[in-house]
Formats: structure tokens, sequence, C-alpha cells
């Protein structure tokens, strides 16, 4: 049985459902607030788990720096621009520049860490930036009239944030790596640097910016959908990929869980009703076949 497989496909389809899920809170609110929201309850959330499982013990005071600083660049400052970019670009084209993760990390690993970049590697690397611009730029069709298909503002701002998101994402897990090759809990790490980024958005919150402040008013539903989405997203999903990682080989675990933004297509053509672009789906599929020779090799 291929169970660990199933978990990262799972983990995947749950990334790809909490990216539709979003996308009509955050709109709603506004990227910030939203995500200001999100965060505080998965904070909530993560911290009833490690004080049922456990896992604080785990933690020293030399780990307490990295993972702070990996919290607000990797969460903090990276979902605040994944979210940007989500109310932007939309959640296709937000999924597809945020798998530029992979690729950065292994550029940031080569460069930073003096890890090995092999000539296979460096042809993923290629092929997930070509997926990824060819979705952008051929993945719409005119007769797509669905919202999340329309760009709203210059579309070099959406990439930019894009970008950003999976650069802040990359560096965030790079500093956190040497803390994990250490054996501390993960959902314990993850706490630490979920609690910062919710710290911090509670403190851009607080500032006197029109910006900042919620776009729209709270209510149930949308308090309801975002605890869906951040327990689906980060605490089953998480949970998912990490009983993955246990017992299954990295290069497939990874390559399955970067499947997001070819999983995300079915689900919204049947949400929307208007069939995918075909140069969304070749696009998508340029990046799970970049992430098989990323890291398979």
């Amino acid at each position: 049985m291929y169970i660990y497989e199933a978990a990262a496909l799972g983990a995947a389809t749950l990334w790809a459902l909490t990216g539709l899920l979003s996308a009509g809170p955050a709109q709603h609110l506004g990227a910030i607030a939203f995500n200001c929201t999100r965060m505080v309850m998965v904070t909530l959330m993560l911290c009833v788990w490690v004080a049922v499982a456990g896992g604080w013990d785990t933690i020293g005071t030399d780990h307490l720096i990295p993972l702070v600083l990996s919290g607000f660049i990797g969460i903090f400052a990276g979902d605040t621009a994944l979210f940007l970019t989500l109310n932007r670009m939309g959640p296709r084209r937000t999924a597809m520049l945020f798998s530029l993760n992979a690729p950065l990390s292994a550029i940031l690993g080569w460069l930073i860490l003096d890890e090995t970049l092999t000539g296979m590697q460096s042809i993923g690397i290629v092929t997930i930036f070509a997926g990824v611009l060819l979705a952008i730029r051929f993945g719409k069709r005119k007769s797509q009239l669905h919202k999340w298909e329309t760009i709203k503002g210059p579309v070099w701002i959406g990439v930019a944030l894009g970008f950003i998101a999976a650069l802040s994402q990359s560096v965030g897990s790079l500093i956190a790596r040497p803390v994990m090759e250490t054996g501390v809990d993960p959902v314990a790490a993850s706490t630490i640097r979920v609690g910062v980024a919710a710290v911090g958005l509670v403190v851009l919150m607080r500032l006197p910016f029109s910006w900042v402040k919620p776009a729209g008013r709270f209510t149930v539903p949308i308090a309801g959908i975002i605890a869906l989405s951040g327990m689906l997203g980060m605490g089953i999903g998480m949970t998912l990929i990490l009983f993955a990682l246990s017992g299954g080989e990295v290069g497939i675990v990874a390559t399955l869980s970067a499947t997001t933004p070819a999983v995300m297509l079915p689900m919204m053509w049947w949400r929307t009703g208007e069939f995918p672009a075909l140069g969304a789906w070749a696009g998508a599929l340029l990046v799970v076949a970049g992430s098989a020779l990323l890291f398979a090799f």
C-alpha cells in the first residue's frame, strides 16, 4: 500500500482546497486582516495540539532566535505577500507563483549552504520557472469570465508579490533547517513560527494605516471559513506531510506534495464551471515534472 505517497498527495489536495476556500474571505476582509485572523486561529490550534501531544521540551534556548527569525520572514512576510497575491492574481496563478519556493530553496541551498546542484536539478529549476511563466501568460482564455481569472492591477505587481512570497518561504525554511536537523518537534517549532507571524500581524493591524484595516465586516460564516482553511491547510495538511516524510522516500513525497497547482485545476473547473485553458494545464504539468527532476536527483 502506498500510504505515505497517498498522504503526500492528500496534503497537496488540501493545500489546493484551502487556496480556493481562502479566496473569498481574503477578498472580503483584505489580505492583512484575513492573514492576521488565520494566523491567530492557527496559533491557538497548534498550542492546543502541542499541549496535548507534547514537544515543548525539545525546544532549546538556542533554537528560539532562528525559529523566531524564520517565522517572521517565512510566515509573517511570506504569507502576507501570498494573500496579497491571491487578491490580485486569483488562486490558480497564486498557486503557480508560490510553487517557485521549491527551485528558490534549491538555488539558495546551493549559494549559501554549498549544497550540490546536479544537472538534472538545474533542468528541473528551469522547467518549473517555464511552467509558471506559461501558466501566467497563456493560462486564461478570453471566454473565461470568472472573477478568479481576473487580474487586478498591473501584472508585474502581482508577479512580484508572488515571487516575494515564494522567496520568503524559501529563506524561512533555510533558516529553520539547521534547527529541524537537531530533532526538535516539528509541530512545536511550527507553533513558534506561526505565533511570531500572528504577533507581527496583530501589531501591523494596530498601525494607523488604512491599508492594514479590514476591508469588510467580520461575520460568523467568514470566521468559520478562515478557521476551516487554517485547520485543513496548516493542521491536517501539515500532519499528512510530516507523516509522509516519516516513512516515504523524500523525493517522491516532495514531488507529490508539489502537485498543488495541478490538483487545483479540476477543483476550479468544478467550482467555476469553466474548463481551465490548455496553458494552465501545461504550466501545472511542467511544475510537477520540474519538481520530480528537482527532488528525485
